[in-house]
């Protein structure tokens, strides 16, 4: 019985590289090794795929242990600008037809990470156009989503009074998505932040890695929590657009679809991402490009069409 404990953190593994194996007595979803006839052919065909998935993965892994040290402080804030005084019979700017420019971006880490995993992406953000972005980090040893939420949404209270902005937009990563989500759906974020985009967040709950549980936001990410029960209840009005990228070798989902939002309540696009793994979602360059037309999209429903359904990446 310890062995098979002991194993329970690679079964969902097991499901996607021998599918549809029986199982050992009382024990679900584990395989019974004695009646794989070939295992070996199985795992000569294994994936190439998902191999490159697992090397990237393992690759930003080690990269970034070597960045964890530089965001390991909060962000320093960009002072608020003075308005610049206007000349004496010069028209005033806010009277002109021009372009409102868009909302700051918040961005949200997952667990036991901070701010360093979005380097890329702020980089990519800043080259077209958003140039507002920020990053918020929680302590390791944030207990309580709903205490997260209630801090993320302080955060966005300074940076909206900061910089005159009546919105924002947040990206969250894996159980960043899922404080986020939080807070818009049950501390009245909504009337703050315009889009919110996860990237691999378990909003029904994910079953893998038991052995996990001792910590209690990890309880919390399970499905039947009572955090995932309270983002079930009816979320009638909520004005946040939601877009959930998950990808479909995702090892921290189990199952996969708990990425995706599923609420008849709100407005949600889940795009599927296929060919990297969950540590890759906030660095690639084509998931940059999908989060870029997300936030440019925007709450406007009559170009939700134009962010692709599926991103493939190479």
């Amino acid at each position: 019985m310890k062995v098979i404990r002991a194993l329970q953190p690679f079964l969902p593994l097991y499901r996607r590289l021998l599918p549809g194996l029986p199982t050992l007595p009382g024990i679900q979803s584990l395989p019974n090794i004695s009646s794989i006839p070939s295992l070996p052919s199985r795992l000569a065909g294994l994936s190439v795929t998902l191999l490159k998935a697992t090397a990237l993965d393992l690759a930003i892994l080690a990269g970034h242990l070597l960045l964890y040290p530089s965001g390991i402080a909060q962000e320093r804030r960009a002072a608020a600008r003075p308005a610049l005084p206007r000349a004496a019979g010069a028209e005033d700017p806010a009277q002109l037809p021009t372009q409102a420019s868009p909302p700051p971006v918040v961005l949200l880490h997952g667990f036991i990470d901070n701010r360093s995993v979005f380097v890329l992406l702020r980089r990519s953000l800043a080259q077209h156009g958003r140039h507002r972005v920020e990053s918020l980090n929680y302590s390791p040893l944030t207990c309580d989503i709903r205490t997260a939420a209630d801090l993320l949404g302080r955060h966005i209270e300074e940076i909206c009074e900061r910089t005159g902005s009546r919105q924002v937009d947040v990206v969250g990563h894996s159980l960043g998505g899922l404080i986020a989500r939080y807070y818009v759906q049950r501390l009245g974020g909504d009337v703050r932040v315009r889009t919110l985009v996860t990237l691999g967040t378990p909003h029904s709950g994910t079953r893998v890695a038991p052995l996990a549980n001792a910590h209690p936001i990890v309880r919390q990410m399970r499905p039947g929590s009572e955090v995932i029960e309270e983002l079930s209840r009816p979320a009638p009005g909520c004005r946040t657009h939601f877009v959930s990228f998950w990808s479909d070798l995702d090892h921290l989902m189990d199952p996969l679809e708990t990425a995706c939002v599923d609420h008849p309540d709100l407005l949600a696009q889940n795009v599927r991402v296929t060919g990297i793994g969950h540590l890759a979602l906030p660095v690639h360059p084509a998931v940059a490009t999908g989060i870029r037309q997300a936030l440019d999209a925007a709450h406007d429903a009559t170009h939700a069409g134009a962010l692709a359904d599926g991103l493939t990446v190479a």
